[in-house]
C-alpha cells in the first residue's frame, strides 16, 4: 500500500515538474515575441541583458537570502580560467535566440534549436575527434530532414533570424561541450551555474548594449504610449527567465533522462501551439510535418542515446567514445542536453 501510494506520488510529482517547466519555458517564449512584436521594443541585447540581471538578483537571493541552496565555492582565479569563457558563451547563446526572436516566428526559432543535437554530434566529430555508434548518426536524419523541410517552407522565412537561430545551435552545442573539460570537477546545479556565470553574462553584453541599442531604447522611452505596463511585462521575462531555470533544477531531479528528452520535444510542440493562438503566423501543411518529422527525431536520438548507454558496461562510455584518448568524466548527462533555455 505504502509502495503504490509512493510510486503515485511520484508520478504526480514528475507530471507537476514538467507542466511548471512547460508553463515558465512558454510563458518566458511568447513574453519575448511579445515584447518585440507588440511592444516595438526591438532591443534584443537590452532584453537579454534585463534577463542576466534579473536572475544574478534572483540566483543571489536563493542562496546568499534564503539558503535554499548551498553555495558552491569557487576560487577566483577558476571564476576567470573556467567560468569566464563558459559565460561568455552563454552570453552568445541566450543573446542570438533572443534576435532570432525578433526576426522570424516562434514556431520557426523552436524547430531551428531543436537542431542542436546535431550540431552537437557533429562539433564533437570535426573537432574533438569523437566517434559515434553508426544509430547516433542514423538517428540524426530526421532531425535534419525535418530542419530542411521546415526551413524551405516557412512562409515567414528570413534570413537574419534564420542565421541567429542556427548560430544559437552551434553556441549551445559549444557550451555543452566545454562544460565538460572548463567545469570539470564541479557539479554545478541550475543555480549555481546561473548565479557565477549571469554576472559575467551582465558584464560582458552591457557595455554592446549600451552602445548599440542605448539611444534607441532612450528614444522608445520617450516615444511609447502605457510606459508603465510595458517595463512591467519587459521586466517580468527577466523574473520568469530565473523561474525557468528553477523549473529546469526541479524536472531534472523529478523525471528520468527519458522522460525528460520527450518532455522536452512535447514542449517544443507547446510553444509552436500556444505562439500561432496568440500572434497567427502563417504555418503551411508542409511546414508542419517538417517541423513533426524534426520533433520525433529529436525523440528517436534522446532513446538511442539512452538505450547506448544502458548498454555501455559501467566505466566505459560508449556514446560518445574517443579511441587511444583518456576520455573526461561528463559534467552534463542526457538530461543536460535540452538546458538550452536557460535564462
Amino acid at each position: 500500500m505504502e509502495d503504490n501510494i509512493f510510486c503515485q506520488w511520484s508520478v504526480f510529482r514528475s507530471l507537476l515538474a514538467i507542466l511548471q517547466w512547460w508553463g515558465f519555458n512558454v510563458t518566458v517564449i511568447i513574453m519575448n515575441k511579445w515584447i518585440f512584436q507588440k511592444l516595438d521594443f526591438k532591443f534584443p541585447l537590452t532584453v537579454s541583458c534585463i534577463h542576466f540581471i534579473c536572475s544574478s538578483v534572483g540566483a543571489y537571493l536563493v542562496i546568499k537570502v534564503l539558503k535554499m541552496k548551498p553555495l558552491i565555492v569557487v576560487d577566483p582565479e577558476d571564476r576567470w580560467r573556467r567560468i569566464f569563457p563558459m559565460s561568455f558563451i552563454f552570453c552568445i547563446n541566450i543573446v542570438l535566440g533572443n534576435v532570432s526572436l525578433r526576426y522570424i516566428p516562434v514556431s520557426f526559432m523552436q524547430t531551428i534549436k531543436s537542431f542542436t543535437p546535431a550540431t552537437t554530434v557533429i562539433l564533437q566529430w570535426l573537432v574533438w575527434r569523437k566517434y559515434f555508434d553508426w544509430r547516433i548518426w542514423a538517428s540524426l536524419i530526421p532531425i535534419v530532414g525535418g530542419i530542411l523541410l521546415t526551413s524551405i517552407t516557412e512562409l515567414s522565412f528570413d534570413m537574419a533570424g534564420f542565421c541567429a537561430a542556427l548560430f544559437g545551435c552551434l553556441a549551445t552545442s559549444t557550451k555543452t561541450i566545454l562544460a565538460e573539460s572548463l567545469l570539470h570537477g564541479f557539479k554545478f546545479d541550475s543555480i549555481n551555474t546561473v548565479y557565477y556565470m549571469a554576472p559575467f553574462a551582465t558584464m560582458i553584453l552591457a557595455v554592446p548594449a549600451l552602445l548599440l541599442e542605448g539611444s534607441g531604447v532612450l528614444y522608445w522611452l520617450h516615444t511609447t504610449t502605457s510606459l508603465e505596463s510595458s517595463l512591467i511585462i519587459i521586466f517580468s521575462s527577466g523574473v520568469l527567465a530565473f523561474c525557468l531555470n528553477f523549473s529546469i533544477f526541479y524536472v531534472i531531479h523529478s523525471t528520468t533522462a527519458v522522460t525528460f528528452n520527450v518532455a522536452g520535444n512535447l514542449k517544443v510542440a507547446v510553444a509552436v501551439t500556444c505562439s500561432w493562438l496568440i500572434f497567427r503566423n502563417p504555418i503551411s501543411m508542409m511546414n508542419a510535418i517538417g517541423c513533426g518529422i524534426t520533433l520525433v527525431g529529436c525523440t528517436f536520438y534522446g532513446y538511442v542515446r539512452h538505450m547506448l548507454s544502458q548498454q555501455a558496461p559501467p566505466g566505459t562510455p560508449r556514446t560518445p567514445r574517443t579511441p587511444r584518448r583518456i576520455e573526461l568524466l561528463p559534467l552534463v548527462n542526457d538530461k543536460n542536453d535540452k538546458l538550452d533555455d536557460k535564462v
